[in-house]
């Protein structure tokens, strides 16, 4: 403890830096009274009610009013008032707490001793907070600083609380785009460039085309309690890779084998060789392969390729049946001759197509469709310069968005879009499936747990017992298996259902009378012919707004 030197002569109105308003009691021989130190430099005014209530902690005699009255008076000058006529205790000095509500944080306000008390030093003040709660985070700058130059009424920010730090879950960097809606690039005059769509992503044997990040641990905080505030837990991620690939020795990173084309199934990375051919004629016949197909020109008529992957002609095909796993490109179109159809399980993208029958699990892009049949999981885009539809039926989940539908020569053209109703029950078959599976694996994991303890244990199963136990694993496993799968599904159908519901055909040239626009299960006929239009579902009806 050390003795208070008098405060009041702290109070120099020529000093240097701002200062609040504060008081000081003095304890003089006949009576008690109390100095009033207006702010200086634009420090915050003193409040009288705080003086009242730090008097009535020290229960000192005093008239309110009168106190009151003194403080209103208080402007460049210090003010005296006389509160009592007796010679009160001396007063240390005296600190005030506040804490937060999150105990994050603490507030102090130190109040001067009386002019014959004494201050507190270091040590008290830390004593002092430790009583009151406060044992992590002291602001020692804001202590030194006070211990420097003692300023009261003047609340001052002595601890803080150690925030805690969020983690960052670990995650796999696929080294390759899977954006797998890459649209043609539009060329100044309109037309379509369908040679650069950077729909393959290609690779070279000993790419690394996948990498695990691993994640980084939370920091826990910490209040000023010294409670500690735990992190979140991160989650864990993993490198799955399939055909034609390989984990580094560290198994950080996933390398392909081969040189190809990369596949990504859900969060499974492959490589699949790319057979090349220059035409799918009579020097080839029909073509099954598991990879991506690429061919420099024609597909003729009457013939067909398959492929597990993407199939890419940068020709033209004839009367012909492509049938892909991924996407189908065809550089210079399709003329089905009322027999070609294409089937595929991601994107097709065409610069024509006429007389031909086309299904896509994606989007369908073309520069022109006449006289077709177009299914798309997804939506249908047809732009670049000619930019029609003309007769024939269309069908998009997501959307249709085209130059100019119909024709004024009276083409019977219709479009639909919505969800169908067999998507619905496909999630609802799906969902049935999920349930029985996990049915079983719950039946099965607590058998098998028990009989790897006992194996583990050392003892012996019967023979017959055993053969059980292992078919039970073996069913097991391929249950989990076929769980993964089924859920890649139900997530990718009810994404497409989610994103249907605000789905519209897009006319941005004109639509020609005659047209027939369905959405969902109900529709309308063109009248007349309109532009720059877009038709939506409202309230039961199909209704034509403005672009």
């Amino acid at each position: 403890m050390e003795t208070a030197a008098v405060v009041v002569n702290r109070y120099d109105p020529n000093g240097g830096g701002s200062m609040n308003g504060y008081f000081q009691v003095l304890n003089e021989e006949t009576q008690t009274s109390v100095m009033l130190y207006p702010a200086k430099d634009g420090g915050e005014e003193l409040e009288a009610k705080e003086v009242a209530d730090y008097l009535t902690l020290q229960e000192i005699d005093f008239n309110l009013p009168s106190l009151y009255a003194a403080a209103k008076k208080l402007n460049d000058d210090p003010v005296k008032v006389v509160l009592n006529n007796q010679k009160g205790r001396p007063i240390q000095e005296m600190l005030k707490v506040r804490i937060a509500n999150d105990s994050m944080s603490a507030t102090v306000r130190f109040y001067a001793p009386s002019d014959d008390g004494e201050v507190m030093d270091r040590e008290e003040i830390l004593s002092d907070l430790k009583f009151q709660g406060i044992t992590y985070g002291i602001c020692e700058d804001v202590l030194e600083r006070f211990l420097r130059r003692r300023e009261y009424c003047k609340d001052m920010e002595i601890a803080l609380g150690r925030q805690k730090v969020r983690g960052q879950d670990a995650r796999v960097e696929f080294l390759f785009n899977t954006d797998m809606k890459a649209r043609p690039t539009l060329q100044e005059d309109g037309s379509v460039d369908f040679f650069h769509l950077n729909t393959v992503n290609s690779c070279n044997k000993g790419d690394v085309i996948a990498r695990l990040i691993p994640a980084v641990p939370a920091v826990p905080g910490m209040t000023i309690r010294g409670e500690i505030i735990p992190g979140t837990d991160t989650k864990k991620a993993y490198l799955r890779y399939g055909k034609n690939t390989q984990l580094s020795e560290d198994g950080s990173e996933v390398i392909a084998l081969v040189s190809g084309h990369i596949n990504l199934d859900g969060d499974r990375v492959s490589v699949s060789d790319v057979l090349m051919l220059k035409n799918v004629d009579n020097s080839t016949g029909n073509i099954d392969y598991y990879g991506s197909v690429q061919i420099s020109g024609r597909v003729c008529e009457n013939f067909r390729v398959k492929a597990g992957g993407n199939v890419i002609v940068e020709g033209v095909v004839e009367g012909a049946v492509i049938e892909a796993g991924g996407d189908v490109v065809i550089a210079r179109g399709m003329n089905g001759m009322g027999k070609g159809k294409i089937m595929a399980g991601g994107n097709v993208i065409a610069k024509f197509f006429e007389n031909a029958e086309v299904t896509a699990d994606g989007y369908v892009d073309s520069d022109s469709i006449l006289h077709s049949t177009v299914k798309a999981r997804d939506a249908v885009h047809v732009g670049g310069k000619r930019g029609f539809i003309t007769g024939g039926r269309i069908y998009a989940t997501n959307g249709i968005d085209v130059k100019n539908l119909g024709s004024n020569m009276g083409a019977d053209t219709v479009v639909e879009i919505g969800a169908q109703p067999s998507m619905k029950l496909q999630i609802q078959d799906l969902q049935n499936e999920l349930q029985e599976g996990n049915k079983l694996i719950r039946q099965a994991r607590p058998i098998l747990r028990s009989a790897s303890q006992k194996i583990e244990s050392g003892a012996s199963l019967p023979e017959e017992q055993y053969t059980y136990i292992r078919n039970l694993y073996t069913l097991y496993r391929m249950q989990k298996k076929e769980l993964i799968e089924i859920n890649n599904r139900l997530d990718k159908l009810q994404n497409i259902l989610e994103n249907s519901k605000n789905a519209s055909v897009i006319v941005r040239g004109d639509v020609y009378a005659g047209t027939r626009i369905v959405i969902g299960d109900v529709s309308m006929v063109v009248k007349g012919k309109m532009s720059h239009c877009r038709f939506v579902r409202d309230r039961g009806d199909v209704k034509m707004r403005g672009l």
